[in-house]
């Protein structure tokens, strides 16, 4: 069970320095620190700037940020400077994994390369990068942002009401989906580690990762040679699939198979319309999608949301009503799987990895910047003179520079 509950959890020992910022990154690493890891998070002289991300804030830290940092340590940390170079090398001295999203090149041009430096002074390190485009082919080294590789990977013309309205995915999911990737990386490259005792180097880019979640728009279009266009609410390849109107609100229904839409006709009281011959197979319910829909309004528009998600749930039928976020996280199954956690002041998702043995668990809140510096450094063998020396001389930070 996840929750707040005390958990070494799988990744006990397993040391990570984070690097990263904004959103891919920091969402890849706090999986792996809910799960155990040891998540040092090195932050620039100004801080993750998604700090400043809000309105909402808890004490001057925006939610944007707050969501993704829990089960972190942070250390600020000017790598501009050569002292700030050295406090990493140390910090990597007995590290597993080196997670950064700096610009490609960025490592190279500070001395700190994987091929030139890091693989040879520390060969069994998981260094990932992510980036936007990687640092090379005609797009390399440019800025990433969400939306913009969702515009360049064929998200908006496939997301939207009508082709006309072609749309952003609402939820970050180029960013969430790469440090999803990302985790997987890195856990591969410890895996194979065991075997032959090698780190290596891990290349993800938000656009590789954004194409490859382009399914089954890729699959359709490399299979008919036809290019894949706005549905809307509908599914490209099974129907019904489809938001649609109750008494109550909306629901939406997924009955794509011959099995569910037999169901489905005969708990709506329509068991003829299973049998239809314009309805029977789904490619049938396809072909005539417009006709299976306008049967299928007159049926719900009558319903009880809640009656009938209830009823047709029960009978095996894919269906739900569309709730609001206050509503998802009040829910009784939302609680049951707990997938809403509090510590301290702390709210947030829940740990949708759930271990038998080893749990993940949320043992602290995001952290403030720079606030565990000092603690850092000690760990690593630093001499309290010496902290002082780099906190006198803004190569360590305990508070965000203001400014450029």
């Amino acid at each position: 069970m996840s929750g707040t509950a005390a958990s070494a959890g799988a990744l006990k020992g397993i040391k990570i320095v984070d690097c990263t910022r904004v959103l891919g990154g920091p969402y890849c690493t706090q999986m792996l620190g809910d799960h155990g890891a040891e998540i040092i998070k090195i932050e620039p002289p100004q801080g993750d700037e998604v700090r400043d991300w809000g309105p909402p804030f808890h004490e001057g830290d925006a939610s944007y940020f707050i969501g993704v940092n829990r089960n972190k340590k942070s250390l600020g940390l000017d790598l501009s400077k050569e002292e700030g170079k050295q406090v990493l090398l140390r910090l990597l001295e007995d590290a597993d994994v080196l997670v950064e999203n700096y610009k490609p090149g960025s490592m190279e041009k500070w001395g700190l390369g994987y091929e030139e430096v890091l693989k040879e002074k520390f060969p069994k390190l998981v260094h990932c990068r992510i980036s936007g485009f990687g640092g090379s082919g005609p797009y390399g080294g440019f800025p990433g942002y969400d939306g913009i590789i969702q515009a360049m990977t064929g998200w908006f013309s496939v997301n939207g009401s009508s082709p006309g309205d072609q749309t952003r995915v609402g939820i970050p999911m180029v960013d969430m989906g790469t440090g999803l990737y990302a985790a997987n990386a890195i856990m591969m490259a410890l895996f194979e580690r065991h075997s032959s005792g090698l780190g290596q180097y891990i290349d993800m880019t938000l656009y590789d990762c954004g194409l490859s979640l382009m399914h089954p728009h890729v699959a359709n279009y490399s299979l008919s040679g036809k290019v894949p266009g706005i549905t809307g609410n509908q599914h490209p390849n099974i129907s019904p699939y489809d938001k649609y109107e109750t008494k109550g609100g909306d629901i939406f229904i997924a009955g794509g198979n011959d099995r569910a839409w037999q169901r489905l006709t005969a708990e709506l009281g329509k068991p003829e319309l299973g049998n239809d011959p314009r309805f029977k197979t789904n490619a049938d319910r396809l072909a005539n999608r417009a006709a299976l829909r306008e049967e299928l309004e007159k049926l719900f528009s009558a319903a009880d949301r809640d009656d009938v998600c209830d009823r047709l749930l029960r009978a095996g039928v894919p269906v739900g009503p569309i709730r609001d976020t206050a509503e998802v996280m009040a829910h009784e199954h939302t609680k049951h799987r707990d997938m809403a956690v509090e510590k301290d002041w702390y709210k947030g998702w829940g740990i949708p990895i759930k271990f038998s043995r080893t749990p993940g668990s949320v043992r602290s809140v995001p952290p403030k910047f720079g606030a565990h510096s000092r603690e850092i450094l000690e760990a690593h063998g630093f001499a309290p003179d010496e902290i002082q020396g780099l906190v006198d001389g803004g190569v360590v930070l305990e508070e965000r520079r203001k400014g450029k």
